[in-house]
């Protein structure tokens, strides 16, 4: 394929993801009124397929040693309960009161905020290196006071979410041991309800599709506890303020690709500046450099050539996806994109290519 053919391909894939975009912009009215009836379904239904994909090798690890599934599952249910139980008297009554005392003091922090930020404005080091009508100190006052503002109304829509999870609570585990329990037939029967011939190609797609969502999503669990204990390691060590909270929430932010970072790393600095500013310099230190370690070391390790997705698509699937969806389309957005991609890449194929490259 020459370079002609090849940005001709390319020109009429944009057009295609144009024209795709724009239907969706044309149909989103329509959808609004379903959004809460979607959140309140589609909430436990991809939590429930998050453990479901990390639970499924210790069902068959389980079969393979003669245990039938549905005991095997139960089985596994009682595990979780006791580790369910045993984090809630070890580690949450640490991590509630650094949550709730966070909380309640961030009039407090404002405060504390400014004054570190008057004090810098004093240094002499500094007074030498800013000029004497840089407003400087004064943005950077404003922009910390708007990221206090963001991390008080993120723990705030955090605490009303755990107050609502209850239903959640109740019905994931349910769909979560159907899932577990019938999963292993679910391509067979997607399978089905196509036409004979097609029922090859449809099983051998659904199955790609299954292992593109397993290696991601147990590829990402495994990429972001690494990033997590190398961050509460450092945090420890520098002696920062609510550091179990501050890691949780970096970790959980992180499966949002590219951006989750940049938002967790927030809050962090934030808490560090206004602790000391040599406790904010090295937060951002170690953010910077457990981020460096994860993309470079572990990341690579982790998931190779398997994602195949270019940052640039990265970025526009990330900020589309939460213009429209909020959060929870920010978290599913790549594994969504993933599986379409496999599902047009097998239709290209089959009904497309050979009168498309005429075109």
């Amino acid at each position: 394929m020459n370079l002609l053919d090849k940005w001709t391909r390319g020109g009429k894939f944009v057009l295609i993801m144009l024209a795709i975009v724009y239907l969706f912009s044309l149909v989103k009215p329509f959808f609004l009124p379903m959004q809460a009836v979607i959140g309140a379904i589609l909430i436990p239904l991809l939590l429930a397929g998050f453990f479901y994909y990390l639970l499924r090798p210790v069902v068959a690890y389980m079969e393979r040693y003669k245990i039938k599934r549905s005991l095997a599952i139960l089985i596994l249910y009682v595990v979780l309960v006791i580790l369910t139980i045993g984090f809630i008297a070890g580690v949450w009554p640490l991590l509630g009161d650094q949550l709730f005392n966070l909380v309640q003091n961030i009039p407090n922090f404002l405060v504390k905020l400014d004054l570190q930020i008057k004090n810098l404005g004093e240094d002499s080091f500094l007074s030498k290196i800013l000029p004497s009508d840089s407003n400087l100190l004064a943005n950077l006052t404003d922009y910390l006071s708007k990221g206090i503002a963001f991390l008080s109304n993120y723990l705030s829509s955090f605490i009303s979410f755990l107050s609502q999870f209850a239903i959640v609570l109740f019905t994931f585990p349910i769909l979560l041991y159907y899932m577990l329990k019938e999963g292993h037939r679910f391509k067979r029967g997607i399978a089905k309800l196509f036409p004979l011939r097609y029922r090859r190609t449809v099983l051998r797609v659904t199955r790609d599709m299954d292992k593109a969502l397993n290696d991601y999503i147990i590829g990402r669990v495994i990429v972001n506890l690494a990033l997590g204990v190398l961050m509460f390691i450092g945090f420890i060590i520098i002696g920062l303020p609510y550091a179990l909270l501050l890691t949780l929430i970096a970790v959980i932010l992180n499966f949002i690709p590219m951006f989750g970072a940049i938002i967790s790393s927030v809050p962090i600095v934030i808490i560090g500046l206004i602790e000391s500013p040599s406790t904010g310099i090295w937060a951002l230190v170690i953010i910077l450099v457990a981020q460096q370690i994860q993309d470079n070391v572990i990341s690579p390790y982790v998931f190779g050539k398997k994602l195949d997705i270019h940052p640039v698509t990265t970025i526009l699937l990330v900020l589309g996806s939460g213009n429209w969806f909020g959060i929870i389309g920010m978290l599913v957005v790549i594994p969504v994109y993933m599986i379409l991609k496999i599902v047009w890449r097998r239709i290209y194929i089959l009904f497309i290519s050979s009168r498309w490259e005429n075109l």
